[in-house]
């Protein structure tokens, strides 16, 4: 119950209690301060107040003040609030064990209400604002406070917008002007009461902007604050907009803008896409006001690729990046400093900086070593990053090294040394090199601890000594080796292992070789001082014999003195000094069989018939056969021709004692000696003793050489030879006779066994007879041997069959139905069938496909064995007693039927060609063995997994040339059963014998099973699974990944290798907490990983305390209060129960701290009430179930002049600290800028780029380093730093020093394999080099079905080879090869594996000797040889063929494949005429090899192609100019062409073919005396040795449509010797006139022919001179228009003009006849002086006379000859005839045709000195060339009725002359007139003259 409280004083009741105590208890008491109080004590005892003990005790303290009355009382004299509590008094009774007993109470003490807080007197408020009165006061009790309005209580509950705050102030929402009035507040409480009051006035103002916004700049990123403070009543309403766009109002928050209390505006964070206009507008009740700034978004500057903490070695290139990225309106400016001083690259060489902010340092060392940092400094923020760069060299070499035997341990040497100085880098491990026994050094621990300084070599060998040195290793490379140590020696022990390979071989039947290898040297522990063998015989308790061999170098033993066909079982073993050592397993062999040393027994022979003995015997006893009975040979031989033995092999019999053989093949009647034998396997036993015996008698064989002699009418002589197989004794012979067909005629003789001949008589005259001839024996008569023969008609040489035909055509015979030729007047003996295969033609070869014998009568034959579907020609021959007739005709060309195929494809071969596929092989089938369409033939693989029972598949290939296929879509490791067959369209042939492969081994194609995944710790879970299922394993499983990673995340897979197949679960470790991961597991092979397990198993880790939360920042500071925001922790660990953020002066220490708890949603805290411009310390921390956790922690200063940071110091990069994909960098923060730095950003570029890029842009702000990864090895650095607070960015600090990462020895490259023993490799690209390359690793295994061979390694130690060769291989396996690359650190990863099955090579030479023979027109016969053995590389399957012509390979090149590895091919089907290079090349499994140098060869001529074209020019009514091409393939040398032409309908009732022959090789002619509107057929074609085919066209004469129409009749006009031609213009046509041409004609109906062309267009006449004209004829002219539709209508002829002219003087025939006789005067007056001189004698002799006569006659013939001369001076050289031309005439009325000039080509320009035939003729004779030269038109010559026959009549008076004479120009002619009439002349002048002179001198 609660206890009355009193407000007066009074005394203590009084209790009376029993004898042990009595006690009044207090009451509670209440007093105001001032006041005293008493409290007293009232006791009943029995005892003296001094026996009593009183204490006094306040809230349980001792109180020892105010007591009176033996403490019974105790007064407090102005009791204040801090005396109220409980009092309490105990009594206690001394020396007394009565409890004691005590009483107490309450005191309250009350305190009269004062104010603490008062409102002011007068108070001014807005409109709808909010208005605090303050009224807060203090008492005991706490006083009550009440408010009145205008003293009016105020009720809250009446008008909720009055509300009275915690502490009694009045709070006033929304102000109305009723709100204007006097408010009261009254405290009261029991002490008293107290009042104050305040004039609250309510305004009303039309807002006003105080402070707008300003255009303002702000950094991508960072926050920025549009200020909007504004005035008015009721407060105004702020809206913020950009454009039309609201950002931010009372209703409307855009996400990044938040409108503040004061109106402004945050931008947090700001975008590039913010820059705009900005528009505050205020309003209320009263108006409105606005106000707008530009705001201008810069990009933030920063380090992206910033400085790397680098370690670089000695004397090389550091190169530490800066980039970095700013807006492009702003000047980014870079400075580097190192330890915090700035680097003045000006002053130092070696350091060089790039405007791009990279620095360089060349020629490192150690005072390089230090942080670099890198600012960079702009308007757009600053920034700043640090790394470190190391300078590392090679350790020193170990000092003081020693080796000792290790007392403790068998077989070790300890080895100390002293730790070396580690050229600044960690040491990674110690290199320990060996010496054994003075042997090269060679590496025996590679990868020594490097805090060792002793090791113990273990495992060495006895009986070595060993030396050692050591070299220590860092991350630069290895040091320098240590001094050698002392050689230590270890003691010989007896040999650890036996003889290796011990190999035991039967020499002899009572003799073993034992070979051996001596055990390895690593197990000889000493020098070996012998062998020793012991044997023993197997299976038997008999003791061991042994051989002790005393000369170390003897592995092999021949045992001897063994016993015959007995088992041993040998052991071998080694010795030395030591001792002997162990044996070898034993190996047990047998002595070699032995022959039999007896024969066989009981031996009976007897024939059994002509040709068969049958031998009985008994076998040899067992003991004396010395090894397995074989079989029993029986033998039988002619006496004295024991090498030619016939033997029978008889298997031996082992149930009866007595064996039966028989011996047939003998020969008939023939002395023979038998014999038996038994053998074995080594051998002949010994032979029984010969029996002699002789087959028995039978029939002789036929006669020989029956021939024919002295044949008469009645008789002849038939002769014989003995029969080469008589058989026996021959008793006679037989012979009879009859007429042929005439059985009833038989005559029969039996003559003795030495008649060889007979005459048969009494024979008819011409009757055809058939005689008989046989030999006989007792057993009867032999073969007969016959023949035909006409009586008194001896035998001739038979005639050929005729009439043959075929029928019954099949797949591989034929029925040959034939009439027999002439006999030769006997039976024909033999009936011979030939025939051309495939190849039909007259230059083909014949072969014998048939023979039928003694078949005389056969009418038809069964030609069998031939090869189906093949072409053949058949013919026969007939065969008599006197030999074979001629061939028959051939027979038409039939194809036999198509069949199946006969054979299957060869040489199949089976290769692995990857995981799922399978290469086969074969030889297709050759040509002939196709059997049907080649077309169709093709081939049918059939395959199956070994040892199925399912249905095999099959895959059929088209291609009959196809050798090689690849089965697709198989399983992986797994064997195939695979076949081939060749098919064509009738069926399918033979499989051939199966061939067997396995795939490739291949990743597994499924995951594990019964994947099971659960967490175990915040950062571990268990994984556990079964075994791949066998069938999906696709090889040896070597282990299993496990691969996990967060849901739903995009960082890369995480795997954990489990090597081995033994264990099924990992303990996955490292987590992150509370995260929810993939879990999946694969497993290996040596190929690779395998498909992953499925599904995902998904597994969350157990919760723990969280991660600090990130991303704090102050978006508002103000000098009393900051807002404060974050994010929740990037590691949460758990579920967010809450958030705590505890805050402090960072003066005062954590107690001193405010702690608030929010719930788990808050992201934002504002705190007020902050002290200005102070530094306050945040911390915030997260709570899951588990705890709170770490706490983030910030700084903030309450101040509005916050700047952005300044840069850091120089990033610096201790040399120490670099790694080859990592460096540690280190930097100096700069000035926070009252700011506190929230994080860092860091930047890094390689020297050999200019660009910055970002390499961390969160580090955390209390960082001074920075451990920089995933950097390359081996590349040049430099880094810069950043930091950046809650207003922006600094600039980058100065790029650090150029940093050089190590070497790291992971290598990236590829492997390719060129060739079964070559490997190539491609160089790694430089980036994956990692250093400095030094050489290849080459590993390789022979691959196993069921296991894993160790590696053999190969070091290539030239990194500049890209290949290398592969030695000793064995063949026919296959291999594994994977290649690795190293440098100075060490090995790089293999490659992925490559296999290759060694055994098969490409051949390496080309075929030898290639030669070519012409054979035909379209053959050609190439022969070559192989090559060298040695470089054909496995078995030739054949040949490959390449041919083509020579200009044209691209067009026409070829190939021929042959399947069979023959020597020569005939190319068949060439080209006639043309030259073909040629090359072989040979192939085998592997491929083909090399071709040969190209050999030249050409075919025969053949027939050209037809010319290429006809081409038609100069058409006119009567004429045309006929061109064509020269043939597209000559096939020879062209002799010229032959041009047939003819109209195509009759002209005038008549048709008329013409032919020209053109020798040469002209390409046009020019063709008159064509009828016009006659369409004329054109034919022309080429000719070598022969006419090829042809080419026509057709032309239809006269002008085409569009040609210009016909001039006007011309008219000419003459003036000396030149003619003018005059004419009027006709209708141009369809186009302008382009030229005239002038055609003219001799008037006596002449053919026209063109005179003149290329005429102007313009001019209407003419003139040319008659020397172009023959003189003395009369010509026709005309003119002709040309346009571009060709040549048009000829106008009217002219009027006939005549081309003679007036001759001077000297050129008459009277002024010559005049010369003439002046001459002759003269002459003979000089001959009258000379004889009136020789009178000088009187009496002259009648002689003298004669003489004159005879010396005048001389006279006068030289006159003749004179006269003649003197005319033929006045002969122009005579024109030769075109004799390359021919002319005949095929027309049915046989006149010539002549008319046929060629002219020139439309396509050549007119010369007038040139008489050509046509373009570029072979002509028969030569021009002189200094002849006049004449118009061309002279060559109306040819066609001229004078000199040539016209086909339509003979010209008129002139008679017909002989074609192509000779003829004359113009003048020549009339030189030939007068020359004539001389000559007649003199005739008869001279003689007369000598008449009269012989008259005169007889008279005198």
């Amino acid at each position: 119950p609660r206890r009355p409280t009193v407000t007066t004083y009074s005394s203590c009741h009084s209790l009376v209690s029993t004898l042990s105590y009595l006690v009044n208890r207090f009451l509670s008491f209440q007093y105001h301060e001032c006041l005293s109080v008493s409290l007293s004590l009232s006791l009943f005892h029995y005892r003296p107040l001094i026996k009593l003990s009183i204490t006094w005790r306040k809230n349980r303290v001792l109180v020892t003040s105010g007591l009176s009355d033996f403490n019974r009382r105790l007064t407090i004299i102005g009791p204040v609030v801090s005396d109220s509590g409980f009092y309490e008094c105990e009594v206690v009774l001394r020396s007394s064990s009565v409890p004691s007993v005590n009483a107490g109470a309450y005191l309250h003490v009350q305190e009269p209400p004062q104010f603490v807080k008062e409102p002011e007197k007068h108070i001014t408020a807005e409109m709808e604002k909010i208005v605090d009165i303050p009224c807060q006061a203090r008492g005991v009790p706490q006083p009550d406070i009440v408010w009145y309005k205008d003293a009016v209580p105020i009720s809250p509950v009446k008008t909720p917008r009055y509300r009275v705050l915690v502490g009694g102030s009045l709070q006033v929402n929304g102000l109305l002007p009723d709100d204007t009035g006097m408010f009261q507040c009254f405290a009261r409480n029991l002490a008293g009461e107290v009042q104050t009051n305040t004039y609250l006035a309510v305004t009303s103002i039309a807002p006003n902007i105080t402070a707008g916004p300003s255009d303002s700049t702000v950094i991508d990123g960072m926050s920025i604050i549009l200020h909007c403070e504004t005035s008015g009543a009721p407060r105004p309403a702020i809206t913020w907009q950009k454009g039309e766009h609201v950002l931010a109002s009372g209703s409307v928050q855009l996400p990044r803008f938040t409108l503040l209390e004061s109106g402004s505006l945050l931008i947090s964070p700001s975008h590039i896409s913010d820059a705009g206009t900005y528009t505050c507008m205020a309003s209320n009740s009263r108006g409105i006001d606005e106000a707008a700034a530009d705001l201008v978004v810069w990009a933030r500057t920063r380090i992206n690729t910033p400085p790397q903490d680098q370690s670089v070695i000695k004397g090389t290139k550091a190169t530490m990046t800066c980039g970095v990225t700013h807006d492009s309106s702003v000047t980014v400016r870079y400075v580097w400093e190192k330890e915090g001083s700035v680097i003045n690259t000006q002053s130092i060489p070696r350091i060089r900086l790039d405007p791009d902010g990279t620095l360089h340092i060349s020629q490192t060392w150690s005072g390089d070593i230090g942080t670099y940092t890198c600012r960079v400094m702009s308007v757009g923020g600053n920034d700043s990053r640090s790394a470190h760069l190391r300078v590392r060299q090679l350790p020193y070499s170990p000092e003081n090294p020693a080796a000792l035997l290790s007392s403790s341990e068998k077989r070790a040497i300890n080895l100390t040394w002293a730790k070396p100085f580690d050229g600044n880098s960690p040491l990674l491990r110690y290199i320990l090199e060996v010496s054994e026994n003075n042997a090269p050094w060679a590496i025996l621990l590679a990868n020594i601890e490097p805090e060792s300084t002793a090791v113990t070599v273990s495992g060495l060998i006895p009986a070595r000594s060993y030396q050692f040195r050591l070299c220590a290793v860092n991350d630069v490379g290895k040091g320098q080796f240590s001094k050698e140590t002392d050689r230590v020696s270890l003691p010989e022990e007896p040999p650890s292992a036996p003889p290796q390979n011990v190999i035991a071989s039967g020499r002899t039947n009572q003799s073993i070789m034992i070979q051996w290898q001596p055990p390895p040297e690593s197990h000889q522990n000493g020098v070996l001082r012998g062998y020793s063998v012991r044997y023993r015989l197997t299976g038997l308790p008999v003791d061991y014999q042994s051989k002790n061999i005393s000369k170390p170098d003897v592995t092999n033993i021949l045992l001897e003195d063994l016993i015959i066909w007995t088992n041993y079982e040998i052991e071998v073993a080694a010795y030395n000094k030591a001792g002997l050592g162990t044996f070898s397993h034993k190996v047990t062999e047998w002595t070699l069989q032995g022959v039999p040393t007896i024969a066989p027994s009981k031996v009976q022979v007897e024939a059994v018939n002509s040709t068969t003995i049958r031998i009985t015997w008994a076998a040899p006893n067992p003991q004396f056969i010395n090894g397995i009975n074989q079989g029993y040979k029986l033998l039988a031989w002619e006496p004295g021709q024991e090498e030619e033995v016939t033997m029978v092999t008889v298997r031996p019999n082992f149930q009866d004692s007595v064996h039966v053989g028989y011996v047939t093949g003998l020969k008939k009647f023939t002395e023979y000696y038998s014999s038996v034998l038994c053998f074995t396997t080594p051998g002949d036993g010994p032979r029984s003793p010969a029996n002699g015996l002789r087959t028995h008698e039978d029939t002789p064989g036929a006669v020989g050489d029956l021939s024919f002699t002295e044949i008469l009418d009645t008789s002849l002589k038939v002769s014989w030879r003995e029969p080469e197989e008589k058989n026996g004794v021959l008793t006679g012979y037989r012979i009879s006779w009859e007429e042929f067909n005439r059985t009833n005629t038989r005559v029969t003789h039996y003559l003795p066994n030495v008649t060889l001949e007979y005459r048969v008589t009494g024979l008819t005259a011409l009757t055809t007879y058939t005689i008989e001839v046989a030999g006989m024996t007792s057993k009867g008569q032999g073969k007969l041997s016959s023949s035909t023969i006409s009586s008194g008609v001896p035998p001739e040489l038979p005639g050929p069959p005729t009439n043959m035909a075929i029928s019954n055509i099949g797949p591989r015979s034929i029925n040959l139905q034939f009439k027999p030729g002439y006999d030769g007047k006997t039976s024909i003996s033999r009936w011979q069938v030939e025939a051309q295969v495939s190849v039909i033609g007259d230059n083909e070869d014949w072969v014998i496909v048939h023979q039928l014998p003694n078949e005389p009568d056969a009418r038809s034959l069964e030609v069998p064995g031939l090869n189906p579907y093949t072409f053949y020609r058949f013919r026969m021959r007939q065969v008599n007693i006197v030999g074979t007739s001629p061939p028959s005709q051939p027979s038409r060309k039939i194809q036999t039927l198509q069949a199946r195929p006969d054979m299957f494809p060869a040489n199949v071969t089976l290769r692995t060609a990857s995981e799922t596929s399978l290469w086969l092989r074969w030889v297709p089938l050759p040509e002939w063995e196709y059997n049907g369409d080649p077309e169709v033939v093709g081939y049918r693989v059939q395959y199956s997994r070994t040892g199925s029972q399912g249905r095999a598949l099959t895959h059929v290939i088209a291609d009959r040339l196809e050798r090689e296929f690849t089965i697709e879509d198989l399983e992986e490791w797994t064997e195939y059963e695979v076949r081939v067959q060749a098919l064509n369209g009738i069926g399918a042939g033979p499989w051939s014998q199966p061939v067997r492969g396995r795939t490739r081994e291949s990743v597994p194609s499924c995951g594990p099973t019964n994947v099971s995944a659960f967490a175990t710790t915040s950062s571990s879970i268990l994984v556990r699974w079964f075994e791949v299922p066998e069938p999906d394993r696709n090889g040896l499983i070597l282990g299993y990944k496990v691969l996990y990673r967060e849901k739903d995340s995009d960082l890369s897979l995480q795997l954990w290798t489990v090597e081995g197949n033994a264990s099924h679960s990992v303990q996955l470790t490292g987590l992150g907490k509370y995260v929810l991961y993939e879990i999946q597991v694969l497993a290996f092979t040596r190929i690779g990983d395998g498909m992953p397990s499925s599904p995902l198993i998904l597994e969350r880790t157990l919760d723990d305390v969280p991660g600090p939360p990130v991303g704090i920042l102050f978006p508002e500071v103000r000098t009393t209060s900051v807002r404060l925001i974050w994010q929740s922790p990037s590691q949460p660990n758990g579920i967010i129960l809450a958030y705590q953020i505890t805050y402090r002066l960072n003066s005062t220490n954590s107690n001193m701290a405010t702690v608030d708890v929010l719930n788990p949603s808050a992201r934002q805290y504002m705190v007020t009430g902050l002290k200005q411009e102070s530094v306050y310390v945040f911390r915030i921390t997260a709570q899951t179930r588990k705890g709170w956790g770490e706490a983030a922690e910030a700084l903030v200063v309450t101040t509005e002049k916050r700047a952005r940071p300044q840069p850091t110091g120089r990033p610096m990069v201790p040399q120490e600290n670099v790694q080859a994909r990592s460096v540690l960098l280190t930097w100096e923060p700069g000035s926070d800028g009252l700011s506190p730095v929230r994080y860092y950003t860091i930047q890094l570029r390689e020297l050999s780029e200019s660009n910055w890029t970002v390499h961390s842009a969160s580090v955390n702000h209390k960082s001074s380093f920075y451990i920089v990864g995933r950097l390359k090895p081996f590349i040049s650095y430099q880094f810069r730093v950043k930091a950046t607070n809650d207003i922006g960015d600094s600039e980058y600090s100065e790029e650090s020093e150029a940093i050089t990462t190590l070497q790291d020895d992971y290598i990236e490259h590829d492997l390719m394999v060129v060739s079964r023993y070559v490997l190539s490799s491609q160089h790694p690209s430089e980036e994956k080099i990692n250093g400095i390359l030094l050489g290849f690793r080459i590993r390789y295994r022979e691959l196993l079905y069921d296991r894993l061979r160790s590696f053999s390694v190969r070091t290539a130690n030239s990194p500049s080879n890209t290949w290398t060769e592969l030695n000793y291989l064995s063949k026919h396996k296959r291999y594994e090869i994977r290649m690795s690359v190293y440098n100075a650190v060490g090995e790089g990863p293999t490659s992925t594996p490559q296999e290759v099955f060694v055994g098969e090579a490409v051949p390496t030479a080309p075929p030898q000797n290639v030669a070519i023979q012409s054979a035909t027109a379209t053959q050609l016969d190439v022969t070559w040889e192989p090559p060298p053995l040695d470089t054909q590389n496995g078995d030739i399957q054949g040949y490959k063929v390449y041919f083509w012509e020579i200009q044209r390979k691209n067009e026409t090149e070829r190939l021929r494949t042959l399947f069979l590895p023959e020597g020569g091919v005939k190319l068949k089907n060439l080209t006639g005429y043309t030259t073909y290079m040629i090359s072989v090349a040979l192939f085998n499994a592997a491929g083909d090899g090399p071709r040969s140098p190209p050999t030249r060869g050409r075919t025969q001529q053949a027939a050209p192609s037809a010319p290429s074209f006809i081409h038609f020019s100069e058409l006119t009514t009567t004429s045309v100019n006929v061109s064509w091409g020269e043939p597209t393939y000559p096939n020879g040398i062209l002799e010229g062409y032959r041009l047939v032409y003819e109209p195509c309908t009759p002209v005038d009732g008549v048709s008329k073919i013409v032919t020209v022959d053109v020798k040469g090789a002209p390409f046009w002619m020019k063709i008159k005396d064509l009828a016009d509107g006659v369409t004329y057929n054109f034919r022309i074609r080429a000719k070598t040795f022969t006419y090829g085919p042809e080419v026509e066209a057709n032309i239809t004469m006269g002008p085409g449509e569009g040609a210009p129409g016909p001039p006007g009749e011309p008219f000419i006009s003459r003036y000396g010797s030149a003619l003018t031609i005059h004419w009027a213009n006709g209708d141009p046509g369809r186009s302008p006139i382009t030229r005239y041409v002038i055609e003219a004609r001799p008037s006596d109906e002449g053919l026209w022919d063109i005179l003149i062309k290329d005429i102007p267009k313009e001019v209407t006449s003419y003139a040319f001179n008659m020397d172009i004209l023959k003189q003395g004829v009369s010509y026709d002219f005309r003119v002709i228009g040309v346009n571009d539709y060709g040549y048009g209508s000829p106008s009217p002829p002219s009027a006939s003009i005549s081309a003679k002219k007036v001759a001077p003087f000297y050129e008459e025939w009277w002024f010559l006849v005049v010369v003439a006789l002046v001459g002759l005067i003269f002459i003979l007056l000089l001959v009258f002086i000379l004889i009136i001189r020789g009178q000088s004698k009187k009496y002259a002799k009648k002689s003298d006379s004669e003489q004159v006569f005879l010396m005048f006659c001389p006279l006068s013939v030289y006159i003749y000859i004179y006269i003649s001369i003197l005319s033929c001076l006045l002969r122009s050289p005579p024109r030769p005839s075109p004799g390359s031309l021919n002319y005949s005439d095929e027309d049915l009325s046989t006149t010539k045709y002549n008319d046929l000039i060629p002219a020139e080509s439309s396509s050549l320009t007119e010369k007038p000195s040139e008489i050509s035939d046509s373009k570029g003729s072979d002509s028969e004779y030569e021009v002189d060339q200094n002849r006049q030269k004449t118009h061309s038109f002279v060559s109306h010559y040819i066609s001229d009725p004078t000199y040539y026959n016209s086909w339509r009549r003979q010209q008129k008076g002139i008679s017909r002359a002989q074609a192509y004479n000779y003829t004359e120009s113009e003048s020549g002619s009339y030189c030939t007139q007068t020359g004539q009439k001389l000559h007649t002349l003199f005739q008869y002048i001279v003689p007369l003259v000598c008449v009269c002179w012989y008259s005169f001198i007889s008279i005198l």
